[in-house]
């Protein structure tokens, strides 16, 4: 995959130095499953998303952590000049107005390499909705890879990646294990919280 604020040689150490200042300075915690922490490839939620302030503590929170994770935005991102950048802040752009299948995509980029870690926020937008996308299943099921938790509790100012969980062939269930964690995390804006069922 493309260099990122995650792994550049040099700038990389210094920044995460940067992430823990800042981290403490706003009084947030991060914490991590040991299981999360030694896979190399799985499908990381991040939910709840009911602000652009969750980016902010998801970048601060990965350069903690020490991880390298990507993440699908709207191709509208990524304009010349700008695109260079936001595709070093992990950007993967993603063109909605074609029907493409964005699943088997991505299911192929995992086949493609030996480490990824791709964040999806399944609620699919900042404001209120039905409920979760699903998408965030079917690539962590065609790609035979776990899905990791990633979360932000905003009152209690905690953020990091939950339990590792293997997505069954049922789905309903699978929703309910992961509403069921992501019951007690509230995002900036809880009433736009959307969960899983």
């Amino acid at each position: 995959m493309q260099t990122t604020i995650f792994n550049t040689p040099i700038i990389t150490p210094f920044l995460r130095l940067i992430a823990k200042l800042l981290l403490k300075l706003h009084g947030w915690n991060i914490v991590a499953d040991e299981q999360a922490m030694k896979l190399k490839k799985y499908v990381l939620i991040a939910a709840p998303h009911t602000s652009n302030w969750d980016g902010y503590i998801f970048i601060l929170a990965a350069l903690k952590l020490g991880i390298n994770p990507h993440w699908m935005g709207k191709d509208k991102l990524f304009p010349f000049p700008l695109g260079g950048v936001v595709r070093w802040f992990g950007g993967i752009p993603v063109d909605r107005s074609k029907a493409n299948n964005l699943v088997d995509a991505t299911i192929n980029q995992y086949n493609a390499h030996e480490e990824l870690v791709i964040g999806i926020p399944p609620e699919g937008t900042r404001g209120k909705s039905e409920r979760w996308k699903t998408g965030f299943y079917h690539i962590a099921r065609g790609a035979a890879i776990p899905v990791a938790c990633g979360f932000v509790d905003f009152p209690n100012k905690v953020a990091g990646i939950g339990p590792v969980m293997e997505m069954s062939d049922n789905l309903e269930e699978d929703l309910k294990q992961l509403g069921a964690f992501y019951a007690n995390k509230k995002g900036k804006h809880q009433s736009d919280y959307t969960p899983p069922i």
